[in-house]
């Protein structure tokens, strides 16, 4: 018998929500063996589509073909039956669970979790997502979290494997790692559905690319014939802005400053930090690199206040000392902050749009909350502005955070601190999960704010991004920070060497040598 000529078909695919037409005759076939691209804007249709492949959703109409036979997937369940795994853009964890009881929650019938932990490790490192099958997911960083879907996924032994930005939290090493075992499963006959918004990257791995707009397939090509540019400018219709970024102001103040600031790691898979020493000032942006897990939550959470300093002169604002107080308390001193995780620290998911304003607005001088009472009104129209300066693509009017998809949610959650306009600025991860269209948007925004007088720190894994965006860079590495060095001064393999630890080895010669 003859062996069909694709593994998947989705033929002519509808999908209704409301009066939004999120997929409109989607049709999107995968090969046997194939890395086949799934390319478009935030809010395209793209996780839409895949989320009815893996029985997440159901088509209002349309047909799904499974090995040439038509299938219904009524769920996850039945898709992983058919051989299709999935790795979501938002993480699907237990945080309270260690690694290895997230992923026997996904493992069929009985399990020893002993000998589960023992897999763990071993597929982990194998595949070069090295993971401590023990291990609080509380504690791990985001890229970690990252690492135990794509593990768990692989576990399975999927025929059809769907990822849905999978390197947004990794870092080039680990991507690169990550391509060697997507081509070595595709070799073995694995298909592979890839969704990303780094072009660069899927120029360089998928077979084939398939392109949505609005709801529409409009194009189908081979990526290596394409550039990035060509790419971007497929999905979305038109050439995408370039970001410009004017002189930084030569007399600014220092308007954000850390001094000697310490914090003991939290628990056993946190990190410390030691002496971190930065000045930001008005007009630049300054970048922190690092690879995942070096320090960059708990940097984070010392410079927002989400975990005070024992020394309250550790951290500054204009002058002011704020190392000691909470983080309400520094946003009222004209601070503004974004966390890596979107869904669930940087919004809350059954809130809508215009209460998770409200979360770091209320104690603003928009007086959205006075005397107890909440003025819904105002709220609403704050969202309606970032929404509409951003181009949130949304299914209804004020819908829940968490039925944004994950670009659209980021950029909301980015947008809503930019609209505040602080005098600082600091944000993890900006534009992750973005595509590059919007991604432009974000970093033009965030130098813009910088150049009006504030000052914006980024700490972001992204070397594009940071080359794109910074004036200063610095790099952490186990919880020490390097000097931050003019940007062009800087190259990939000076942030590497500083990656890998230079500066821990530097300071601790001169130590010993005084």
């Amino acid at each position: 018998m003859k062996a069909p000529e694709y593994l998947l078909e989705a033929i002519d695919i509808v999908k209704v929500f409301g009066t939004l037409r999120a997929n409109d005759g989607v049709t999107l076939r995968v090969a046997p063996g194939e890395i086949h691209a799934f390319l478009g804007e935030n809010g395209a249709g793209k996780s839409t589509l895949v989320k009815m492949i893996y029985g997440s959703l159901h088509p209002t109409s349309g047909t799904i073909k499974w090995m040439g036979k038509e299938v219904v997937i009524p769920n996850p369940n039945a898709a992983r039956k058919l051989g299709i795994g999935m790795v979501f853009q938002h993480f699907s964890l237990f945080e309270a669970l260690s690694v290895a009881e997230n992923i026997s929650l996904a493992m069929p019938g009985k399990f020893d979790l002993a000998a589960l932990s023992k897999k763990v490790a071993q597929v982990s490192k194998e595949y070069g997502l090295p993971l401590n099958p023990s291990a609080t997911v509380a504690d791990l960083s985001v890229g970690e979290r990252q690492r135990i879907e794509i593990v768990r996924c692989l576990l399975q032994e999927p025929k059809l494997l769907i990822l849905d930005e999978p390197t947004a939290v990794l870092t080039p090493q680990e991507a690169d790692q990550l391509f060697v075992t997507l081509k070595r499963l595709a070799s073995e006959g694995c298909s592979v559905l890839y969704i990303s918004h780094r072009l660069e990257e899927v120029k360089r791995l998928c077979h084939s690319a398939t392109i949505l707009r609005h709801g529409k397939v409009v194009a189908s090509c081979d990526p290596a014939k394409e550039t990035a540019a060509s790419l971007a400018k497929l999905m979305v219709g038109g050439d995408v802005h370039t970001v410009r970024a004017a002189k930084v102001p030569k007399d600014g103040v220092v308007r954000f400053s850390l001094k000697d600031a310490s914090l003991e790691a939290e628990g056993p898979f946190s990190v410390e930090l030691k002496n971190i020493n930065l000045d930001v000032r008005g007009g630049e942006v300054i970048a922190i690199a690092g690879v995942a897990g070096n320090g960059q939550s708990e940097l984070f959470d010392a410079i927002s206040g989400e975990r005070p300093l024992p020394r309250g002169d550790a951290v500054s604002i204009d002058g002011a000392s704020c190392g000691a107080i909470g983080v309400i308390a520094r946003r009222r001193m004209g601070a503004a902050f974004v966390p890596e995780e979107r869904l669930g620290h940087g919004a809350v998911p059954a809130f809508a749009l215009s209460e998770n304003v409200v979360l770091t607005r209320h104690s603003d001088d928009d007086s959205l909350a006075v005397k107890g009472l909440l003025d819904r009104g105002k709220a609403s129209a704050i969202a309606e502005r970032v929404i509409k300066t951003y181009d949130v693509r949304k299914g209804k009017p004020d819908p829940e955070a968490r039925s944004l998809s994950g670009g659209n949610l980021q950029k909301f959650v980015v947008g809503r601190e930019l609209d505040r306009n602080p005098k600082v600025l600091v944000v993890n991860q900006p534009t992750w999960g973005v595509d590059a269209g919007a991604a432009a948007t974000i970093r033009q925004a965030l130098i813009d704010l910088a150049r009006s007088g504030s000052a914006v720190v980024v700490i972001s894994q992204d070397l594009d991004e940071i080359f794109e965006l910074a004036d200063r860079i610095a790099v952490i590495s186990r919880g020490q920070l390097s000097e931050a060095h003019p940007a062009h001064e800087m190259t990939a393999e000076k942030i590497g060497l500083l990656m890998a630890g230079a500066h821990e080895k530097l300071e601790a010669s001169h130590a010993a040598r005084s």
